[in-house]
């Protein structure tokens, strides 16, 4: 009479995407530049660790800096 409904997995908090930039805080790479220490999201784990490009080893978030996603943005003219 009462069928079981599968139950939808719960999502997890994801802070990254593939092919997303990302910078390690400048803690980690003392006397680089903000260009140096940004590397692109290549694969992210279901652990929520990242892969990046060119770099190795896995990344956990607390690795890099803050994400502003209107940092892209912030320079253009508004209309």
């Amino acid at each position: 009479m009462f069928s079981k409904r599968k139950q939808e997995p719960i999502k997890k908090h994801i802070w990254a995407r593939p092919e997303m930039l990302v910078t390690f805080r400048a803690e980690i790479m003392p006397g680089k530049t903000r260009e140096e220490r940004t590397f692109k999201v290549k694969e992210v784990r279901p652990n929520g660790r990242v892969r990046l490009y060119d770099f190795p080893d896995e990344h956990r978030q607390s690795s890099f800096e803050p994400i502003n996603f209107l940092r892209a943005v912030a320079g253009k003219p508004q209309k």
